[in-house]
């Protein structure tokens, strides 16, 4: 996984997972490597999308990293490597999901402690409590808020570029419109419209359009805790695919199992579309932006395609 800002870009093999960084060029004077003017700031999306928002909003006063990168990686069974504890250590602005979606950047931050380093917690941002979905980047209200947030920490850091942090966030702002054009679009479109999913990655874009979710809970949680849903939940979900009751199937294309590989197979045997639905931003897309929309497009087609 990537985040691509028309930068150098290195990648750094984390245990696991790829840490990330987005390199800002610095210019240099002469046959001297030594850079002139201020130093980017360093900061770290703990997800790669988080990454990219300080990214666009910062631009070149910031040197943005993620540790949640991997598409091909479970973001729920990651453990942390030396390289991403140091990008940690080194960074002043952080965001986190918090929801108990990357608790291991508790450890981090508190084996790093910094007075002047800011912490963005979406969770808090939000006022979520702890019992909710945390995949709350698929909430359309969710980037705009994260967005706000990340150009008044830069602007604390940085205050005599302020007013470019400004312009940025609003520039950023305005480019998620599209996203949610397409969203009442397919809400116009589809609302009702009965779909199944393996785990509730997209419930919450999901429930912006007024998608039905016919899936068992329980077999989505279990699905999502990594455990054996009830055969009952099972027979429920087969039911859905075998008998064409839904006209798409969203599947976490980074998390798979033998029983969602499965629920796939049924799915294309019985002629209902198959739309992945990621964890992470995959290397396809160039900003999160981008990422949403290649889905919505892909649901789109989907829906009026499916039975």
């Amino acid at each position: 996984m990537r985040i691509v800002l028309n930068r150098p870009l290195l990648r750094v093999l984390a245990g696991p997972a790829l840490v990330v960084v987005v390199a800002v060029g610095v210019a240099c004077g002469g046959a001297s490597s030594a850079p002139t003017g201020p130093q980017p700031i360093p900061v770290l999306g703990a997800e790669n999308f988080y990454a990219d928002v300080l990214s666009q909003i910062g631009g070149p006063h910031v040197r943005a990293t993620s540790i949640l990168s991997d598409p091909n990686v479970d973001p729920h069974a990651y453990e942390p490597s030396p390289k991403a504890a140091a990008a940690v250590a080194e960074a002043r602005i952080v965001i986190v999901n918090g929801i108990g979606y990357d608790d291991f950047m508790q450890r981090l931050l508190g084996a790093s402690a910094k007075a002047d380093r800011i912490v963005i917690d979406v969770q808090q941002l939000l006022g979520l409590g702890g019992d909710v979905d945390p995949h709350v980047w698929y909430d359309p209200k969710t980037m705009p808020a994260v967005a706000r947030a990340a150009a008044s920490a830069l602007a604390k850091l940085d205050p005599q570029d302020a007013a470019y942090f400004a312009a940025q966030q609003q520039a950023y702002l305005s480019s998620l419109t599209k996203v949610d054009d397409k969203i009442a679009q397919l809400k116009a479109a589809y609302r009702g419209a009965p779909v199944a999913f393996t785990e509730p990655v997209a419930a919450y874009q999901a429930a912006a359009i007024g998608l039905a979710v016919l899936t068992p809970p329980g077999f989505q949680k279990a699905v999502e805790n990594g455990t054996d849903p009830a055969p009952a939940d099972v027979a429920a979900e087969r039911d859905l695919l075998t008998g064409k009751k839904v006209k798409v199937l969203l599947l976490n294309s980074q998390a798979t199992t033998p029983l969602t590989d499965q629920m796939r197979e049924l799915a294309v045997q019985n002629g209902i579309p198959v739309v992945g639905v990621a964890e992470t931003m995959p290397p396809t897309y160039r900003h999160y932006q981008d990422w949403m929309l290649g889905q919505l497009d892909e649901l789109a087609a989907a829906l009026a395609k499916g039975p």
